[in-house]
Protein backbone atom coordinates (compact mmCIF):
# COMPACT_ATOMS: atom_id res chain seq x y z
CA UNK A 1 0.00 0.00 0.00
CA UNK A 2 1.24 3.50 -0.70
CA UNK A 3 1.88 6.18 2.08
CA UNK A 4 0.73 9.85 0.82
CA UNK A 5 2.59 12.65 1.98
CA UNK A 6 -0.71 14.89 1.73
CA UNK A 7 -1.83 16.90 4.59
CA UNK A 8 -4.37 15.42 6.71
CA UNK A 9 -6.69 17.71 8.99
CA UNK A 10 -9.28 15.19 10.64
CA UNK A 11 -12.33 16.47 12.32
CA UNK A 12 -14.97 14.08 14.00
CA UNK A 13 -12.05 13.30 16.72
CA UNK A 14 -13.74 12.54 20.33
CA UNK A 15 -12.50 13.36 23.59
CA UNK A 16 -14.62 13.59 27.11
CA UNK A 17 -13.61 15.55 30.25
CA UNK A 18 -15.10 14.21 34.02
CA UNK A 19 -18.24 16.64 33.12
CA UNK A 20 -20.25 14.88 30.85
CA UNK A 21 -18.39 11.18 31.29
CA UNK A 22 -21.10 10.28 33.21
CA UNK A 23 -23.44 10.84 30.17
CA UNK A 24 -22.24 8.33 27.79
CA UNK A 25 -23.64 5.05 29.94
CA UNK A 26 -25.14 3.86 27.20
CA UNK A 27 -23.08 4.60 24.61
CA UNK A 28 -20.61 2.68 26.49
CA UNK A 29 -23.12 -0.41 27.23
CA UNK A 30 -22.97 -0.46 23.20
CA UNK A 31 -19.58 -1.84 22.51
CA UNK A 32 -17.68 -5.10 23.60
CA UNK A 33 -16.32 -4.54 27.19
CA UNK A 34 -12.58 -5.07 25.76
CA UNK A 35 -13.33 -1.87 23.28
CA UNK A 36 -14.52 0.16 25.88
CA UNK A 37 -11.08 -0.76 27.37
CA UNK A 38 -9.13 0.68 24.20
CA UNK A 39 -11.71 3.74 24.18
CA UNK A 40 -12.25 5.14 27.42
CA UNK A 41 -8.52 6.09 28.25
CA UNK A 42 -8.15 7.91 24.47
CA UNK A 43 -11.32 9.51 25.27
CA UNK A 44 -9.78 11.44 28.02
CA UNK A 45 -6.07 12.00 26.47
CA UNK A 46 -5.49 14.85 24.85
CA UNK A 47 -1.63 14.98 24.47
CA UNK A 48 0.30 11.34 24.70
CA UNK A 49 -1.41 8.42 23.08
CA UNK A 50 -3.65 11.35 20.99
CA UNK A 51 -0.48 12.89 19.42
CA UNK A 52 1.45 9.91 18.75
CA UNK A 53 -1.57 8.49 17.36
CA UNK A 54 -1.40 11.17 14.89
CA UNK A 55 2.10 11.68 14.52
CA UNK A 56 2.67 7.87 13.69
CA UNK A 57 -0.49 8.32 10.83
CA UNK A 58 0.74 11.41 9.28
CA UNK A 59 -1.89 13.63 10.44
CA UNK A 60 -1.32 16.93 10.86
CA UNK A 61 -4.32 18.61 12.78
CA UNK A 62 -7.26 17.28 14.52
CA UNK A 63 -10.90 19.03 14.98
CA UNK A 64 -11.91 17.63 18.56
CA UNK A 65 -15.20 17.43 19.51
CA UNK A 66 -17.13 16.23 22.84
CA UNK A 67 -18.10 12.68 22.93
CA UNK A 68 -21.50 11.71 22.27
CA UNK A 69 -24.03 11.85 24.10
CA UNK A 70 -22.20 15.33 25.72
CA UNK A 71 -25.07 17.57 27.39
CA UNK A 72 -27.67 16.58 24.75
CA UNK A 73 -29.19 14.41 27.53
CA UNK A 74 -29.22 16.58 30.70
CA UNK A 75 -32.80 17.36 31.92
CA UNK A 76 -31.75 21.11 33.63
CA UNK A 77 -30.76 23.36 31.14
CA UNK A 78 -28.44 25.37 33.98
CA UNK A 79 -26.50 22.33 34.54
CA UNK A 80 -26.55 21.77 30.72
CA UNK A 81 -25.09 25.76 30.11
CA UNK A 82 -22.48 25.18 32.58
CA UNK A 83 -21.44 21.38 31.96
CA UNK A 84 -21.20 23.04 27.85
CA UNK A 85 -18.79 26.13 28.95
CA UNK A 86 -16.74 23.81 31.47
CA UNK A 87 -16.04 21.43 28.60
CA UNK A 88 -15.19 23.82 25.90
CA UNK A 89 -12.92 25.74 28.56
CA UNK A 90 -10.98 22.91 29.00
CA UNK A 91 -10.98 22.08 25.13
CA UNK A 92 -10.01 25.77 24.35
CA UNK A 93 -7.09 25.40 27.07
CA UNK A 94 -5.52 22.57 24.53
CA UNK A 95 -6.36 24.37 21.35
CA UNK A 96 -3.99 27.36 23.03
CA UNK A 97 -1.22 25.08 23.97
CA UNK A 98 -1.31 22.94 20.98
CA UNK A 99 -2.50 25.40 18.29
CA UNK A 100 -0.73 23.56 14.96
CA UNK A 101 -2.06 20.25 15.94
CA UNK A 102 -5.70 21.02 17.51
CA UNK A 103 -8.63 23.16 16.69
CA UNK A 104 -12.26 22.30 18.30
CA UNK A 105 -15.93 22.40 17.67
CA UNK A 106 -17.97 24.13 20.83
CA UNK A 107 -20.23 22.22 22.73
CA UNK A 108 -23.63 23.30 23.09
CA UNK A 109 -26.34 23.05 25.59
CA UNK A 110 -29.40 23.39 23.00
CA UNK A 111 -31.87 23.57 26.37
CA UNK A 112 -31.38 26.99 25.81
CA UNK A 113 -30.96 28.09 22.14
CA UNK A 114 -30.09 31.81 23.06
CA UNK A 115 -27.50 30.06 25.48
CA UNK A 116 -26.25 28.18 23.12
CA UNK A 117 -26.05 30.28 20.43
CA UNK A 118 -23.53 32.67 22.77
CA UNK A 119 -21.64 30.05 23.78
CA UNK A 120 -21.39 29.13 20.32
CA UNK A 121 -20.26 33.18 19.75
CA UNK A 122 -17.75 33.10 22.83
CA UNK A 123 -15.71 29.65 21.39
CA UNK A 124 -15.54 31.25 17.97
CA UNK A 125 -14.22 34.55 19.13
CA UNK A 126 -12.13 33.73 22.23
CA UNK A 127 -11.56 30.22 22.26
CA UNK A 128 -10.53 29.14 18.57
CA UNK A 129 -13.52 27.09 17.53
CA UNK A 130 -14.54 26.61 14.03
CA UNK A 131 -18.11 25.85 14.77
CA UNK A 132 -20.12 23.30 16.79
CA UNK A 133 -20.57 19.65 16.85
CA UNK A 134 -23.98 18.44 18.60
CA UNK A 135 -24.96 15.27 19.34
CA UNK A 136 -28.30 14.51 18.16
CA UNK A 137 -31.36 15.67 19.41
CA UNK A 138 -31.70 17.49 22.95
CA UNK A 139 -34.38 15.66 25.09
CA UNK A 140 -36.06 14.66 22.36
CA UNK A 141 -36.05 18.03 20.07
CA UNK A 142 -35.21 17.96 16.96
CA UNK A 143 -33.37 21.71 15.26
CA UNK A 144 -36.09 22.51 12.67
CA UNK A 145 -37.95 23.84 15.38
CA UNK A 146 -38.20 27.33 15.17
CA UNK A 147 -36.84 27.38 19.15
CA UNK A 148 -33.41 26.94 17.54
CA UNK A 149 -33.08 29.25 15.24
CA UNK A 150 -31.16 31.21 17.24
CA UNK A 151 -28.31 28.95 17.13
CA UNK A 152 -28.51 28.56 13.01
CA UNK A 153 -28.55 32.67 13.12
CA UNK A 154 -25.36 32.75 14.81
CA UNK A 155 -23.73 30.21 12.82
CA UNK A 156 -24.42 32.11 9.38
CA UNK A 157 -23.68 35.62 11.41
CA UNK A 158 -19.82 33.62 12.68
CA UNK A 159 -19.55 31.63 9.24
CA UNK A 160 -19.08 28.57 10.90
CA UNK A 161 -20.65 25.22 10.23
CA UNK A 162 -22.88 22.78 12.46
CA UNK A 163 -21.64 19.24 12.60
CA UNK A 164 -24.68 16.61 13.51
CA UNK A 165 -23.21 14.02 15.00
CA UNK A 166 -25.45 10.96 15.73
CA UNK A 167 -27.43 10.07 18.97
CA UNK A 168 -29.97 7.37 20.32
CA UNK A 169 -33.54 8.09 18.77
CA UNK A 170 -36.08 8.71 21.66
CA UNK A 171 -37.29 5.01 21.66
CA UNK A 172 -36.02 1.92 20.22
CA UNK A 173 -37.09 1.36 17.18
CA UNK A 174 -39.19 -2.24 16.68
CA UNK A 175 -37.21 -2.84 13.64
CA UNK A 176 -33.90 -3.35 15.87
CA UNK A 177 -34.95 -4.57 18.97
CA UNK A 178 -33.75 -7.73 19.96
CA UNK A 179 -30.54 -6.91 17.84
CA UNK A 180 -27.65 -5.10 20.04
CA UNK A 181 -25.93 -5.03 16.07
CA UNK A 182 -28.53 -2.77 14.73
CA UNK A 183 -28.50 -0.49 17.55
CA UNK A 184 -26.22 2.78 17.55
CA UNK A 185 -23.50 2.92 15.22
CA UNK A 186 -24.50 -0.77 13.70
CA UNK A 187 -27.50 1.04 11.74
CA UNK A 188 -29.43 3.24 14.00
CA UNK A 189 -27.43 6.06 14.23
CA UNK A 190 -27.60 6.81 10.76
CA UNK A 191 -31.18 6.60 9.87
CA UNK A 192 -32.12 8.89 12.87
CA UNK A 193 -29.22 11.42 11.85
CA UNK A 194 -30.24 11.15 8.53
CA UNK A 195 -33.80 11.98 9.50
CA UNK A 196 -32.54 14.48 11.53
CA UNK A 197 -30.97 16.28 8.76
CA UNK A 198 -34.08 15.77 6.69
CA UNK A 199 -36.31 17.24 9.03
CA UNK A 200 -33.99 20.77 8.70
CA UNK A 201 -34.17 20.54 4.97
CA UNK A 202 -37.94 20.31 5.18
CA UNK A 203 -38.71 22.78 7.94
CA UNK A 204 -37.02 24.97 6.07
CA UNK A 205 -34.13 25.83 8.08
CA UNK A 206 -32.16 26.75 4.80
CA UNK A 207 -34.33 29.11 3.04
CA UNK A 208 -34.05 30.88 6.07
CA UNK A 209 -30.77 30.81 6.78
CA UNK A 210 -29.25 30.03 3.06
CA UNK A 211 -25.61 30.61 3.97
CA UNK A 212 -26.00 27.70 6.78
CA UNK A 213 -23.60 24.71 6.38
CA UNK A 214 -24.43 21.48 8.39
CA UNK A 215 -21.89 18.48 8.58
CA UNK A 216 -22.94 14.74 8.45
CA UNK A 217 -20.31 12.26 9.55
CA UNK A 218 -20.11 8.14 8.02
CA UNK A 219 -19.67 9.25 4.35
CA UNK A 220 -23.55 11.38 4.48
CA UNK A 221 -25.93 8.92 6.64
CA UNK A 222 -26.90 7.59 3.79
CA UNK A 223 -27.87 10.86 2.02
CA UNK A 224 -25.91 11.25 -0.72
CA UNK A 225 -27.44 7.64 -1.70
CA UNK A 226 -30.91 8.70 -2.41
CA UNK A 227 -30.91 12.14 -3.99
CA UNK A 228 -33.00 11.35 -7.00
CA UNK A 229 -35.43 9.32 -4.82
CA UNK A 230 -35.67 12.17 -2.41
CA UNK A 231 -36.76 14.49 -5.12
CA UNK A 232 -38.77 11.86 -6.90
CA UNK A 233 -40.99 11.01 -3.48
CA UNK A 234 -41.12 14.61 -2.20
CA UNK A 235 -42.71 15.52 -5.47
CA UNK A 236 -45.61 13.05 -4.90
CA UNK A 237 -46.02 13.41 -1.12
CA UNK A 238 -48.16 16.03 0.84
CA UNK A 239 -45.40 18.23 2.37
CA UNK A 240 -45.58 20.19 6.06
CA UNK A 241 -44.33 23.30 4.35
CA UNK A 242 -42.91 24.20 0.97
CA UNK A 243 -39.58 24.33 0.54
CA UNK A 244 -37.59 26.76 -2.59
CA UNK A 245 -35.19 23.91 -4.00
CA UNK A 246 -35.36 20.26 -4.35
CA UNK A 247 -34.33 18.06 -1.34
CA UNK A 248 -30.90 17.11 -3.14
CA UNK A 249 -30.44 20.89 -4.10
CA UNK A 250 -29.84 21.61 -0.15
CA UNK A 251 -27.97 18.53 0.06
CA UNK A 252 -25.67 19.87 -2.82
CA UNK A 253 -25.18 23.25 -1.19
CA UNK A 254 -25.76 23.39 2.63
CA UNK A 255 -24.10 19.90 3.55
CA UNK A 256 -21.24 18.51 3.79
CA UNK A 257 -19.96 15.22 4.52
CA UNK A 258 -16.87 13.37 6.15
CA UNK A 259 -15.54 9.98 5.69
CA UNK A 260 -15.47 9.42 9.30
CA UNK A 261 -16.34 5.66 10.18
CA UNK A 262 -16.59 4.75 6.51
CA UNK A 263 -13.27 3.60 4.75
CA UNK A 264 -14.27 1.96 1.51
CA UNK A 265 -13.88 2.89 -1.97
CA UNK A 266 -17.16 2.41 -2.83
CA UNK A 267 -19.45 4.86 -1.62
CA UNK A 268 -16.56 7.16 -1.69
CA UNK A 269 -16.83 7.15 -4.99
CA UNK A 270 -20.37 6.79 -4.97
CA UNK A 271 -20.28 10.51 -2.80
CA UNK A 272 -17.70 11.60 -5.19
CA UNK A 273 -20.16 11.61 -8.08
CA UNK A 274 -23.21 13.06 -6.22
CA UNK A 275 -22.03 15.40 -4.42
CA UNK A 276 -18.78 16.60 -6.24
CA UNK A 277 -15.41 16.31 -4.42
CA UNK A 278 -15.98 19.62 -2.74
CA UNK A 279 -18.33 18.38 -0.49
CA UNK A 280 -16.37 15.74 0.99
CA UNK A 281 -13.73 15.67 4.11
CA UNK A 282 -11.27 13.46 5.65
CA UNK A 283 -11.90 11.95 8.90
CA UNK A 284 -11.30 8.92 11.52
CA UNK A 285 -13.71 8.77 14.21
CA UNK A 286 -10.98 8.84 16.79
CA UNK A 287 -10.90 6.54 19.15
CA UNK A 288 -14.16 4.80 17.82
CA UNK A 289 -11.84 3.87 14.80
CA UNK A 290 -8.21 3.52 13.91
CA UNK A 291 -6.70 6.33 12.31
CA UNK A 292 -3.86 3.82 10.40
CA UNK A 293 -7.07 2.07 9.06
CA UNK A 294 -8.21 5.33 7.67
CA UNK A 295 -4.98 6.70 6.12
CA UNK A 296 -4.65 3.24 4.57
CA UNK A 297 -8.02 3.68 3.16
CA UNK A 298 -7.82 7.77 2.09
CA UNK A 299 -4.09 7.69 0.53
CA UNK A 300 -5.33 4.26 -1.39
CA UNK A 301 -8.52 5.18 -2.51
CA UNK A 302 -8.99 5.25 -6.62
CA UNK A 303 -9.42 8.90 -6.86
CA UNK A 304 -7.30 12.04 -8.49
CA UNK A 305 -3.97 13.24 -6.40
CA UNK A 306 -6.35 16.54 -6.68
CA UNK A 307 -9.52 15.06 -4.98
CA UNK A 308 -7.11 13.44 -2.93
CA UNK A 309 -5.76 17.26 -1.91
CA UNK A 310 -9.37 18.34 -1.50
CA UNK A 311 -10.78 15.51 0.75
CA UNK A 312 -7.60 15.60 2.91
CA UNK A 313 -7.36 18.95 3.94
CA UNK A 314 -8.29 21.77 1.28
CA UNK A 315 -12.05 21.65 1.56
CA UNK A 316 -11.67 21.94 5.57
CA UNK A 317 -9.17 24.32 5.21
CA UNK A 318 -11.67 26.10 3.53
CA UNK A 319 -14.69 25.84 5.34
CA UNK A 320 -13.27 26.58 8.60
CA UNK A 321 -10.73 29.09 7.80
CA UNK A 322 -7.90 26.95 9.28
Amino acid sequence: MNRSTTRKIVLEEHFTTPAIAAYATDVVAMVDPSFSKYVGPRLLDFEAMRLADMDKNGIDMCVLSANSPGVQLEPDGVVAVRAAREVNDVLGGYIAKHPKRFSGFAHLAMQNPKEAAAELERCVKHLGMKGALINGHTLGEYYDAEKFWPVWERAEELGVPIYLHPADPTSTPATVEGYPEMFGPGFAWGAETAGHALRIIYGGVFDRFPKATLILGHMGETLPYILWRLDSRYAMMRHKQEIKKRPSEYIRENIMITTAGVFSPEPLLCAIQALGSDRIMFSVDYPYEYSEQAVEFIDNAPISDTDREKICHGNVEQLLGL
